[in-house]
């Protein structure tokens, strides 16, 4: 029996720098016909579906603008730039991008529900159901009215929530507010819809709407006292600790226990 003859070891680096060649030129090839085949005009992007929310932009005019801003083919198209160009569009709120092979891509918006306006009448914009500040033509806005707020500059969402926690309390006395304030200081200001201006004071949401809703329980018992209704309170100042002030339209003096003119 013929004893084993050892692989010289120069054999042995050949044959592996040759396997180590052969395995990087496929690697090469394969990732030079992968760029070919993805820039074929195949895979060009020919058309964009667009659905979900469209109450406020029309789809051909939304693909319209987006297709030219538009660089790469189904496989290289950067879909986080697609998805920030629709959402520059005015109302949209949010977009989901996915490919649809083999040269289509698919859509689904999301746009802002208006539900108040926010800042001064100088400068307003919207407020969105989950508290976010937005752009638009207010033209568009499909309400007929929405209650205006205001406040320090990031805090729309917190002034939202306490419109949201005060509505209701003050529309049971059929007083809807038309306008609710935050300060720099942190105080709130409420006006209604009758002209009344509330000054509300400091304190989280149960707070003001616990400190609102005693107002309310005794302001008919107020105003009956002095032959008015609820609607002919012009003013009222609920910081007080252990009542409110308060002036009513017609009446010059107003004393009685716990109210202050």
């Amino acid at each position: 029996m013929n004893p084993a003859v050892a692989t010289p070891l120069d054999v042995k680096l050949m044959n592996a720098t040759a396997a180590v060649l052969f395995v990087a030129f496929a690697v090469v090839s394969a990732f030079a016909a992968a760029r070919w085949v993805v820039r074929l005009p195949a895979f060009d992007i020919k058309s964009i579906a667009v659905a979900g929310d469209l109450n406020h932009n029309n789809a051909a005019t939304l693909r319209a603008n987006v297709m030219p801003r538009l660089s790469g083919t189904f496989f290289s198209v950067d879909l986080a730039r697609v998805r920030a160009a629709f959402e520059s569009v005015p109302w949209v709120r949010r977009a989901v991008v996915r490919r649809d092979f083999p040269n289509r891509l698919r859509v689904v918006l999301q746009e802002h529900q208006a539900v108040a306006y926010w800042g001064g009448n100088g400068e307003l914009r919207l407020i969105n159901t989950y508290g976010e500040v937005f752009e638009a033509n207010l033209g568009e806005v499909e309400q007929d009215v929405l209650p205006q707020l205001s406040g320090p500059e990031g805090q729309a969402g917190e002034v939202l929530a306490m419109y949201r926690a005060l509505e209701p309390v003050f529309a049971e006395m059929e007083l809807p507010i038309e306008q609710l304030e935050l300060s720099g200081g942190g105080s709130w200001r409420a006006h209604l819809e009758t002209g009344a201006v509330i000054e509300l004071g400091r304190g989280a949401a149960d707070m003001v709407s616990d400190r609102s809703q005693r107002f309310l329980k005794t302001l008919t018992q107020v105003t009956t006292r002095y032959g008015r209704q609820s609607s002919a309170v012009e003013s009222a100042d609920l910081r007080h600790e252990n009542g409110y002030a308060i002036r009513l339209r017609g009446v010059t003096t107003l004393a009685a226990d716990g109210l202050k003119k």
